[in-house]
């Protein structure tokens, strides 16, 4: 879908994503005006559970073209873009543990941003080395990001949230 917008539609990727962020801040305001609550937690209908995955399809698109345009258009390359989004990922952890900010608006911010990190990264592992990548086959890195997310799970076990909502 990203692609349609960026290749497709011919608005190149600045102009998909910025396509893809209305979408997005469009389904969420629309969300929030019929079921009064964008939080995770909320979804106890198949109303709201329609908007959910509507605002899933559009924030993994916008990832997926912001990823694009980042480290393509935006002249970062792949490391740059991933080191970006990993940076502002960095920044929502902080400030969800030392602010007050809505920790609603920080898991949609979050949520939206892995996807252009995770993109970047992928992209790393198998473009081309001529491309700035490591031309790894995509087997291979597909291996590696298992490899090293069954590792995180293994060191960061998931525990059921503490906090009364």
């Amino acid at each position: 879908m990203a692609d349609f917008f960026d290749r497709s539609l011919g608005i190149g990727y600045l102009g998909g994503t910025l396509s893809l962020l209305t979408l997005l801040f469009a389904s969420l305001l629309t969300w929030r005006l019929v079921m009064g609550s964008v939080a995770v937690e909320s979804i106890t209908t198949r109303k709201a559970e329609l908007f959910y995955w509507v605002t899933i399809m559009f924030s993994q698109t916008l990832g997926t073209a912001l990823g694009d345009w980042t480290a393509d258009s935006a002249g970062l390359g792949y490391t740059g873009a991933a080191s970006v989004f990993g940076g502002l990922l960095l920044l929502l952890s902080v400030a969800y543990y030392r602010t007050k900010m809505s920790h609603t608006f920080l898991f949609w911010a979050a949520f939206v941003l892995t996807r252009p990190l995770g993109a970047a990264l992928g992209d790393f592992l198998d473009k081309p080395v001529a491309h700035g990548g490591l031309a790894v086959s995509r087997f291979t890195a597909s291996f590696v990001l298992l490899a090293f997310i069954a590792v995180c799970l293994l060191i960061f076990p998931q525990r059921a949230s503490r906090t009364q909502h």
